[in-house]
């Protein structure tokens, strides 16, 4: 006969309504409830020895990019044939310049 251990230790935990709303409704799609996914996170906590994912804030870099991103303007496509006609075009474009010497110095930084 297997021997189970008893759940005997309580956790709490402060969160926003909405999220742990969200949240439930999300673990009931897998069968799971806050319970069990927090059992769940524990375990891998101990079986990786640290945060069973990766949390990773952008460098100044990374943030001016996603910021020059998303002042570009966004181009939209009747159709997937003219997207691809674009596309064709655009890459057709670039390999007819002649290559600058920051196109060389950007790849190496």
């Amino acid at each position: 006969m297997a021997t189970s251990t008893l759940k005997t230790t309580d956790i709490r935990s402060r969160i926003e309504p909405e999220l742990k709303s969200q949240a439930s409704a999300i673990l009931a799609d897998c069968g799971l409830n806050i319970s069990d996914a927090v059992r769940l996170f524990l375990r891998q906590v101990v079986a990786q020895q640290g945060l069973p994912f990766a949390i990773k804030q952008p460098n100044a870099t990374t943030l001016a990019a996603m910021e020059q991103a998303n002042k570009m303007p966004k181009a939209r496509f009747k159709t997937a044939k003219t997207l691809f006609n674009d596309l064709e075009k655009t890459t057709s474009q670039k390999r007819a310049r002649p290559p600058r010497s920051s196109d060389f110095t950007r790849q190496f930084r």
